[in-house]
């Protein structure tokens, strides 16, 4: 199963979301935050989290870039106990347990979107706000093919 993770090319994140997600942190669309919002609340760095962020599984920060990677299945199941306890805490959820399905519905739609693509592919997330809610798209932005040799320096270490 994939999934998919923060990465950073540099520090722009740091100054347009209120709260950046980690680098490396598990990420879903978290598109449900914005599920009752209305244009008189897409200013400033809330707009960037709305218009371009992915969610931070662990921070609640958002992000840019997301690169599909493998995840394992404790790993899967952590983070739906995580997501479901963040339903509880920031939207009411009555508790984890009537949040968890909805919380692995959450997770399954990111991992299904993943699925799909190669590991080192990375995502990018647009929304916007329409008259029946918000509408997500996605950009997929292909692992480069990079020949080993450029990279790699030849010969001995004691020479």
């Amino acid at each position: 199963m994939k999934l998919a993770r923060a990465i950073h090319f540099d520090e722009s994140d740091q100054r347009v979301y209120h709260s950046p997600a980690r680098t490396g942190e598990w990420c879903i669309s978290g598109g449900f935050e914005f599920s009752n919002w209305a244009k008189a609340d897409l200013s400033g760095k809330a707009r960037q989290a709305f218009a371009n962020g992915w969610l931070g599984l662990e921070t609640a920060g958002r992000v840019t870039f997301v690169a599909v990677t493998q995840i394992e299945q404790a790993e899967l199941d952590t983070l739906t106990d995580m997501l479901a306890l963040h339903f509880v805490t920031y939207y009411g959820a009555p508790d984890a347990e009537v949040a968890h399905p909805v919380a692995a519905e959450e997770i399954g739609q990111m991992a299904e979107l993943c699925d799909e693509h190669e590991a080192n592919t990375l995502l990018t997330v647009s929304r916007e706000l329409t008259d029946t809610g918000v509408r997500e798209a996605y950009r997929v932005i292909q692992p480069q093919d990079a020949d080993l040799d450029q990279f790699a320096i030849h010969g001995a270490l004691d020479e």
